[in-house]
Formats: C-alpha cells, structure tokens, sequence
C-alpha cells in the first residue's frame, strides 16, 4: 500500500516542479500591482492627492506636478495593501475526466489550481481549495500558496477516476458554500466545465445567483476547461456515448445532421455560460485542453491588469 502512495507523491512532486517552472518563466510578475485594498495606508498604489500636512505626511510622497500648478504642497496617498485570502473552487466531477487531446479536463483544472496558489503567493497570503468530487465537497485548509499548489497537484493526481456520481452536490451548491465558508472579502477562482448534470444548456443555469452573490464580496474569476469534442462530434458512423456524470449509455449515429445539431447546441451553451458569468461581474477566462492554458491565462491576467489601470485613470 505504501509503494503506491509513494508513486503518488511522487508524481505530484514533479507537477509541481514542472509547473513552477512554467509560472516562473511565463506567467511570473503578472499579478504583482493588480491587487489594491479597499482604504487608504500603508502601500505603494497612488490613490488620491491632498495637501501636506507637516509632521502628519511623508515627504518622501510629494507629488510635485500638482505642487507646481497649485503653488502649495500636495502628496499622494496609496491604497492599503493587505494579505490576500485566497479560495479555489475546482471542479473533479466525472465530466472532468474527459480528455481528447494533449490532457484531460481534470488536469488542466489541477494545474490552474496550482498556477493561482504559484501566483498569489506572498508575506501573509493563503490559498484554501474547495474540492467539487463525485463524494461531495472536500475543503483544504489555507496555506502559503507554493504549499497549497504543491498539495493540490498531489490530490488532483491521486484522486480516483469515478464511473458515475454517488453524490448530488451541484455547482450551485459548492458555490454557495464557498460563499459562506469565509466572509473576509478576496480573490475566488471557480474552475469547471460547467456541464450540468440534468444537461441544461440554457439561461438561466441554477449557478448564477450563487455566482452573483458571490461576486458581490469577492473579486471573482471563472477559469471554463473545455475539450475540443465537446463543441463538435467527429464522423465516426455509430457510436456508443457514455453519460459521465449519470453513467448512462447511448448508441448514436454522426450523421451530418447531428453533427451540425450538435455543434449548434454546444455553441448555445458556451454563449450562454459566457454571458451568465459576465452578468453576474466576474472575470472569465476559458482553457481547453488542446491549446496553451498558460498563454491563454496570462492574456487573461494582462489584459485585467489593463482594463485595471484604466479604471483608475478615468477615476
């Protein structure tokens, strides 16, 4: 029984490595600056001008443009930073085990998971992880972040592959108890196919409101994983199509007709997910499993860190 575990460890300790490689070199320093406090301190972010007050106000802070136009001493006031309370929602239900290209849903999950551990890790920061698994929901206690994603690499690649689900915890429930399991505000990542398991592929999807409430205290960013056989059925004739999330199986014909129908239908559903996570003011950010998850995550973060910096200029 220990060899196993062991092989476990093992290969989760070389995810790890080879991940912490990948931040290291691609994704290093791109949330550094994008996160601000909520009220005037300690901090490095430029926030508002006043004028000096002598023996209250740092020198050091003078900010001599707006001295010069206005003939008196002005400085600048930051923002406060704090420390960062982390939490990721990561999605191991059986529709995550699916995977036809170079991964598997489930280890793209795993390795964003890890990456937001990588790159939130700071003096004080922490990074807890929600696990949505066919048993239910399993929480991992907050963590330095390069512990957490160390830890969330090993249990991602020592969980067991389930036929069917034995639990009826939804989406929309994780969520909400990731709502409720810690008030102070910070950054949330919700990381799934977001495949419902009664197949409904239209608005409104039984997460929104969960997701809404969620954003209404937190900083929120959905990370979608998708597979390339999910948006279109290749021409195999008959084949036999299995349910993941029920176990269910279906003979079905990939005719033309189908097809088309099929591609429509998944089109729908991505449009649709799209717009609920945008209505309900999160990030998003979508990764699939035959494509670059790094790059597409660090245009992510790029152009959130741009739309950031023009938010405050327009303050």
């Amino acid at each position: 029984m220990r060899e196993p575990l062991r092989d476990l460890d093992r290969a989760g300790d070389r995810a790890f490595k080879a991940l912490d490689l990948v931040v290291r070199r691609r994704l290093n320093g791109l949330l550094q600056g994008d996160r601000a406090g909520s009220r005037l301190g300690a901090g490095s972010e430029p926030e508002e001008v006043v004028r000096y007050r002598a023996g209250e106000d740092d020198v050091r802070r003078m900010d001599w443009n707006v001295t010069a136009r206005t003939g008196e001493p002005h400085v600048w006031r930051p923002l406060a930073e704090h420390e960062l309370d982390t939490w990721v929602l990561v999605d191991e239900t059986p529709s995550m085990d699916f995977g036809t290209a170079l991964s598997e849903k489930r280890d793209v999950a795993g390795w964003v998971a890890g990456s937001i551990g990588l790159l939130t890790d700071g003096p004080g920061n922490r990074v807890g992880v929600a696990h949505l698994t066919p048993t239910g929901l399993e929480w991992d206690a907050p963590l330095p972040g390069r512990v957490s994603a160390r830890r969330t690499l090993r249990s991602v690649a020592g969980a067991p592959r389930a036929e069917h689900r034995t639990d009826t915890t939804t989406l929309a429930e994780a969520i909400t108890a990731l709502e409720r399991r810690q008030r102070r505000p910070g950054l949330r990542v919700v990381v799934s196919d977001f495949v419902e398991p009664d197949g409904v592929a239209e608005r409104p999807f039984g997460w929104e409101q969960a997701l809404r409430r969620l954003c209404a205290r937190h900083d929120v960013i959905v990370v979608e994983v998708l597979d390339p056989r999910e948006l279109e059925l290749p021409d195999l004739g008959l084949v036999v199509l299995r349910d993941p999330e029920t176990g269910r199986s279906r003979e079905v014909h990939t005719s033309p007709g189908v097809r088309a129908r099929y591609a429509e239908l998944a089109g729908r559903h991505r449009a649709a997910v799209a717009e609920a996570v945008r209505a309900a003011g999160a990030g998003h950010v979508v990764v699939r499993t035959d494509s670059d998850w790094v790059r597409d995550l660090a245009r992510y973060i790029l152009s959130r860190r741009r739309t950031r910096r023009l938010a405050r200029k327009v303050r």
